[in-house]
């Protein structure tokens, strides 16, 4: 499942915040269970984000460990 949300400003693409006080996420948002955002935008963007079913993205995961590299 693909799923085209249209992330608004102010909301972190996780489901979880451990800050306190915690900041808006995905989670305030009647999105199906199990699914994953298959990319990022910054909390002080808005814009599409897609969301997906297969599990979590490893290609877009800081915590990956792949080297950040620049488009041709």
């Amino acid at each position: 499942m693909l799923i085209a949300f249209n992330k608004p400003y102010g909301v972190l693409c996780q489901f979880t915040d451990k800050t306190v006080p915690p900041r808006p996420t995905l989670a305030g948002f009647t999105l199906p269970p199990n699914v994953y955002a298959a990319g990022r935008l910054d909390q002080d963007s808005e814009g599409l984000l897609l969301l997906s079913d297969d599990g979590p993205q490893t290609l877009v995961d800081p915590d990956a460990g792949r080297p950040d590299e620049p488009s041709p």
